[in-house]
């Protein structure tokens, strides 16, 4: 059985750029970052790398509000990452709500 040769895989038409779309998006509205993963159109893994490159170039005006479990109501205010926990530290549940980021 014979198959096709493989499109190559053409890159959407962009005006601006990831990291400036994302920053347009997130001035002055909250979204996660799978929210932000849908509008713009790539993984959510990589919208973490460049909100944290955002968050540098921005200097402290990227707002994460941060994330809280759902079983014991613990809030990760310390945490630095950008991304999800996978567990809660102290009720050691996964049911966790996932970090928003705005830009004021």
């Amino acid at each position: 059985m014979r198959s096709r040769p493989k499109e190559p895989r053409v890159p959407p038409d962009r005006r601006e750029t990831v990291r400036h779309e994302i920053v347009s998006l997130l001035t002055g509205e909250s979204m996660t970052a799978r929210e932000i993963s849908g509008q713009v159109g790539i993984g959510e893994k990589e919208v973490l790398e460049h909100l944290g490159h955002i968050r540098t170039a921005l200097r402290s005006r990227l707002v994460v509000t941060p994330p809280a479990c759902l079983e014991c109501g613990f809030s990760f205010r310390k945490r630095e990452r950008l991304g999800k926990p996978g567990r809660c530290p102290v009720c050691r549940s996964e049911r966790i709500v996932d970090p928003s980021y705005t830009i004021d």
